[in-house]
């Protein structure tokens, strides 16, 4: 069944559910503006270009493309990088973050490289996400509590507003606690737009001029203007740091929205194209840039609400962005009362579902990734939120390095009187050959390992009175680099040199292509003919 057909017919469904989503979308738009340090009109755009663009191309009937916390925060930690406080400066390089971006999905969806989420392991992401969120939220205070703080890490934000509680607004406090009880409170009930009621409630409020008493600031007056799109104004060089950061910026962003596009696929038996995303995520983000918003990608509450509300099919993302577009004509000003309280309440709920450790509990209990899932944590609040995510990367890549380099090499036996020859450290019943050596590297063979598991090959060897013949089982190596097949070559060299015999045993195919071309002599064609260790043994 093809991805079109997947994506179900429109109807009255995906009306209702485009009404029913608008109501959380266009707030949440608002408030991740606020996030990357951008004007709301950002996040807007970045709505509208999502909505659309994706609802005409992509392959999932429930994913929502528009922007997401963690993008934002990424844009913000990116562009803070590059400038100073200068709003017009930092719109420029976070458009030009943006088209990146959207050049770099395109060009992976054209050469078909669907997987590259793959690149980012899932306890790198959680503890990513974890990192994230309780930076998102701690960075909400300053505007909750009304006090100017500096930007910098996590820990030395929490500090500055620690040393500021004196000159804390408790009143911005209160309605932030307030707005977070009625988002709770109301979203037990998925059709109810509950960040449009608490918004419109602190409109209302608002325009009574209470928050003005209370020294309680609102997000001001701003404009939606579509009749300009184009590149922003940088120079050379400018486009090439940006490149740089463009790039960490689609890696993570495609993570997140292929995890929700996949997640909720499975869950419906669909047929998603990772490449069609790619390309669809690529053409959002392209216009979203020219029209200077935000990056888009598909978020996991905004998918969830979608197929809450009932979404049959893409036009219910159409239909949420036919919406939104009627209420920012008609309800601009009144946006402009909104508290910023309000809006610092609505992102710390949209990303409150991350903000538990429980997420890293099943690494702990399957005692696997439990350092990698603790070190993005860390990396994200130690390093920002940009610096944390490419250490969290890099230090799960050197763990997976360090996990292939180790030396790991397995001694079989022969179990019973059949023809299976297993771990005799596992099962001490098996009976080790008399006049042999029976070795099962437990990695495949690479050039951080090579030399290592043949040194401990011949050290059992040479310590092994009576060994005639060497059986090797490669059945953990799918292929040989330049450094294990010199490796190989070497140790069959030293294999022959004291008179003993050398046969392999379950080898792939590809690393038979290899050797047929080596052409060693010590490493004829008999010497890797067996597939099975017993027929190695009978040879």
């Amino acid at each position: 069944m093809s991805a079109l057909a997947n994506a179900g017919k429109p109807g009255a469904a995906d009306l209702v559910a485009g009404l029913s989503i608008a109501g959380l979308l266009l707030p949440e738009a608002v408030a991740y503006s606020s996030i990357a340090g951008l004007p709301p009109q950002a996040g807007v755009m970045a709505l509208f270009a999502g909505l659309l663009v994706y609802g005409l191309l992509g392959s999932s009937r429930f994913a929502i493309v528009s922007a997401t916390s963690s993008s934002a925060a990424v844009l913000a930690a990116a562009t803070a990088s590059l400038t100073g406080a200068d709003p017009a400066t930092r719109l420029a390089l976070g458009a030009g973050i943006v088209l990146l971006a959207g050049v770099f999905f395109i060009a992976a969806g054209l050469l078909r490289l669907g997987a590259v989420s793959s690149l980012i392991a899932k306890p790198v992401l959680r503890g990513f996400a974890l990192g994230l969120a309780m930076t998102i939220v701690l960075k909400q205070l300053p505007k909750v509590l009304a006090v100017p703080t500096a930007h910098g890490d996590f820990f030395r934000l929490a500090g500055d507003l620690a040393a500021s509680w004196r000159q804390w607004n408790w009143a911005g406090a209160v309605m932030a606690l307030l707005a977070l009880t009625l988002l709770r409170a109301l979203g037990r009930w998925r059709a109810v737009p509950a960040a449009l009621l608490v918004i419109a409630a602190g409109i209302a409020f608002d325009v009574s001029g209470q928050s003005h008493t209370w020294g309680i600031a609102a997000v001001g007056p701003f404009s939606i203007d579509f009749s300009h799109p184009g590149l922003p104004s940088l120079a050379a060089e400018q486009w090439v740091k940006l490149g740089e950061l463009a790039f960490a910026v689609a890696l993570i962003l495609y993570a997140e929205s292929y995890g929700s596009i996949r997640t909720f696929a499975l869950r419906h038996g669909d047929e998603v194209s990772a490449n069609r995303d790619l390309l669809a995520l690529g053409a959002a983000n392209l216009a979203s840039g020219l029209f200077r918003g935000m990056p888009v990608g598909a978020g996991y509450s905004a998918t969830s609400a979608n197929e809450a509300a009932g979404a049959q099919s893409r036009a219910a993302g159409l239909a949420a962005g036919a919406t939104v577009l009627v209420a920012v004509l008609t309800l601009l000003p009144w946006i402009a009362h909104t508290p910023e309280p309000i809006l610092a309440a609505i992102v710390i709920h949209a990303v409150a579902h991350t903000l538990s450790p429980a997420a890293l509990r099943p690494y702990f209990h399957w005692k696997r990734d439990r350092l990698t899932a603790l070190v993005a944590v860390a990396a994200v609040l130690l390093f920002g939120v940009l610096d944390g995510l490419l250490v969290a990367i890099g230090v799960s890549l050197a763990m997976l390095l360090h996990g292939f380099a180790r030396t790991s090499v397995s001694w079989l036996g022969r179990l019973g009187d059949g023809h299976d020859y297993v771990d005799m450290a596992r099962h001490p019943d098996a009976i080790a050959p008399t006049d042999g050596l029976i070795a099962r590297p437990e990695v495949p063979l690479f050039f951080g390992n090579a030399d290592a598991v043949f040194a401990a090959i011949r050290q059992r060897a040479a310590g092994q009175v009576g060994t005639r013949r060497i059986v090797l089982s490669l059945e953990e190596s799918p292929d040989l680099d330049g450094t294990s097949i010199e490796a190989l070559c070497e140790f069959a060299i030293w294999v022959r040199a004291r008179g003993m015999q050398l046969k392999l045993a379950r080898v792939k195919d590809a690393v038979r292509d290899v050797l047929d071309r080596v052409h060693s002599p010590d490493l004829a064609a008999d010497t890797y003919a067996a597939w099975s260790v017993d027929d190695a043994m009978q040879s």
